[in-house]
């Protein structure tokens, strides 16, 4: 006498396919054929990398996609050499100023539905006089050409990489016309936008220029542009292969070497040299002067603050001394 089955278990006297068994036969896999490569199947990773580079080469470009750079640092250089190496210059006032000093730009932008002062009128006049081309662009393509923490005002301009003067013909020019040298030197100064507010405060006061050492210092790029509120159009800038050495070769010719620094031996307000040839070194906030620049100038001086103050802004000291040297000199 036959067992009964227990519920769900298999009849294995039962020949051939059952229902539900899901096609697990061998008659079930025939005309299937082989497995499609992962590359072939759409879903798969290697099949979206695929159909990445068919597009990619479709639309002209070379290599593959996601492909790691071998050298970073030379596909950075490369890439900055492919494309223009202009400097683009934002807000209104450096705009106009460097459209009023003729910098041969290349293009003018200006956002959509922007509003139309005085300002913007006199760039989009002088624009069209000078035959530069005005694009109007979205203000989210203008903050992207103004930077991370760059402010536009709606206007943008580009302009060839700034030129550089060379201290002796500064030096040259300034004594040609008669007038007592003032110049500001910066040692150790890194961040652009001191560098343009030490640019504008140099030519609020009189300055005649500035100095910069090639190495370690802030470039006259976007940054210190917009900082300096258009004085970058309107005052030289140097470049000394070695500012020690070109601090020499002043003190040669008859220049004092002023350095700014919270111990000196000489208190701001009674500074006797303003009214000679004078070169205001300022240096870092953090390091302050480096040693052989302290050693090259002829004093130090400090400016008196509050205890409660270790030091002053690189930006600030330079217009303080600037202001006092220009007070000085107009008595």
């Amino acid at each position: 006498m036959a067992k009964p089955s227990r519920p769900g278990a298999g009849n294995s006297k039962k020949k051939g396919a059952s229902k539900g068994t899901g096609g697990h036969s061998r008659k079930a896999l025939e005309g299937r054929g082989p497995t499609p490569k992962a590359e072939d199947r759409a879903w798969h990773v290697a099949g979206k990398r695929k159909a990445a580079a068919e597009r990619y080469a479709a639309a002209g470009g070379k290599g593959r996609p996601g492909q790691k750079p071998q050298n970073r640092d030379m596909n950075r250089n490369a890439r900055a050499k492919s494309t223009d190496d202009t400097e683009t210059v934002t807000g209104r006032n450096s705009v106009l100023e460097a459209l009023r000093t003729k910098i041969p730009a290349t293009t003018m932008y200006i956002a959509q539905r922007v509003e139309m002062d005085d300002r913007v009128k006199e760039m989009l006049a002088i624009a069209r006089h000078r035959e530069i081309p005005v694009l109007e662009v979205t203000r989210q393509e203008l903050d992207r050409m103004a930077g991370f923490d760059g402010v536009h005002q709606g206007v943008a301009l580009k302009v060839p990489p700034y030129e550089y003067a060379h201290p002796q013909d500064l030096l040259e020019k300034v004594i040609d016309r008669g007038e007592t040298p003032l110049f500001v030197a910066l040692d150790g100064i890194t961040d652009p936008r001191n560098l343009g507010a030490i640019i504008r405060s140099t030519a609020a006061f009189g300055g005649h220029g500035i100095i910069l050492p090639q190495r370690r210092s802030a470039s006259v790029n976007s940054a210190a542009w917009k900082t300096s509120a258009g004085a970058a159009a309107r005052l030289p800038v140097a470049l000394a292969s070695n500012l020690t050495t070109q601090l020499k070769e002043f003190k040669k010719q008859g220049v004092f070497v002023l350095g700014l620094d919270g111990g000196g031996d000489v208190a701001l307000p009674a500074l006797e040299l303003a009214d000679r040839p004078v070169v205001i070194v300022v240096g870092s906030e953090g390091k302050g002067l480096s040693r052989l620049v302290t050693e090259t100038c002829d004093q130090i001086v400090s400016i008196p603050i509050s205890a409660a103050t270790e030091s002053l802004n690189a930006g600030i000291a330079a217009s303080v001394a600037l202001y006092q040297v220009a007070t000085l000199r107009g008595a």
